[in-house]
């Protein structure tokens, strides 16, 4: 019989993962079937098959990787719970024969605080889309994961020197993409439309990092209206809140595609901020560009979010038709 053992270092984690009594250490033997040895600050499990293993250190990670985003408004126990029917087969979520699938769909980035896992069978696809094509479309609804992952794989692809640089942009819709009568100079104006960007970063790196690759032109934000006439070069150019770009703005982003570099573009079409005769450059680009060598589009649904299960119930109620009953 072999030992795995997992190493939490960090005491208040470790101290959540089990719970009163070992009450959530308890829950996770009864999902897993195994049981889990808690010694110090070391969790294992002796066992000889391999499948068993990966799940354990799937789900312990998944763990991991919540309370490190800061996830609050769930108990750990509601953590937990959560983390586990997200594996259910029958949820349509992570099966046992998924494991190694989404470990390999997994981002390092170097220096982070932790490993980022996808959570559902469309974010493991997503990550690997990303791995194998020049232009990544992902659409789908608030809280998903599709920017958060889309920075991950950006920031590991630059820290690990497959890129020179990231650029950062966003339609500025509610400023009609005029951004003088804001105060401040453009990084300032641009800051209220960039900041869930960097949120997504500072939960990966030290602010100070992301801080330092910003002064050293490592990581540029840019207004989407700026772009015109650059050619960019073995960069990563995410495109954030592409919903709510024209057809001509689109077309104009995706012609900025220089040598080595790559293009994540990333929105929600049931939240279009544009006036109703204008089409969606999100939606017009979905039509044209599929079944495109070097593009992969992925859509994400309810399903795919990951934040507090009120918000998945409340994609769903919008996803109704009107006449249905709530």
């Amino acid at each position: 019989m072999s030992t795995y053992t997992i190493v939490v270092p960090d005491s208040k984690a470790l101290g959540r993962i089990c719970g009163t009594n070992d009450s959530n250490l308890k829950l996770i033997e009864d999902f897993l079937g195994i049981p889990i040895f808690a010694c110090g600050n070391e969790l294992s499990v002796e066992e000889e098959d391999g499948d068993a293993v990966r799940r354990f250190r799937f789900v312990i990670d998944s763990i991991l990787d919540e309370i490190a985003q800061g996830t609050e408004e769930l108990s750990d126990i509601d953590l937990i719970q959560s983390i586990l029917k997200a594996q259910c087969p029958e949820a349509g979520r992570i099966g046992a024969d998924d494991h190694a699938f989404f470990e390999h769909n997994c981002i390092s980035v170097p220096g982070a605080v932790r490993k980022v896992y996808p959570r559902t069978r469309g974010q493991a696809a997503l990550v690997s889309m990303m791995r194998k094509n020049d232009i990544v479309v992902a659409e789908g609804p608030a809280g998903s994961g599709k920017t958060f992952l889309c920075i991950c794989e950006a920031l590991k692809l630059l820290l690990t020197h497959k890129m020179r640089g990231i650029v950062l942009t966003r339609p500025v819709v509610e400023a009609g993409e005029s951004l003088g009568y804001l105060p401040g100079d453009l990084k300032e104006k641009l800051d209220p439309y960039t900041r869930p960007l960097y949120d997504a970063m500072n939960s990966i790196l030290p602010r100070e990092t992301v801080a330092r690759m910003q002064e050293g032109g490592l990581i540029e934000t840019a207004p989407l209206a700026y772009m015109r006439g650059r050619t960019l070069e073995n960069s990563v150019i995410i495109l954030d809140e592409a919903q709510n770009t024209t057809k001509e703005q689109m077309k104009m982003f995706l012609t900025r595609l220089g040598e080595g570099s790559k293009a994540f573009i990333t929105g929600d079409l049931t939240q279009v901020d544009l006036p109703r005769r204008i089409t969606s450059g999100l939606e017009d680009a979905i039509g044209r560009l599929t079944g495109i060598d070097g593009i992969a589009i992925q859509h994400l649904d309810s399903e795919d979010v990951v934040r507090n299960p009120l918000v998945k119930q409340i994609i769903k109620a919008y996803e109704r038709e009107p006449h249905e009953e709530f």
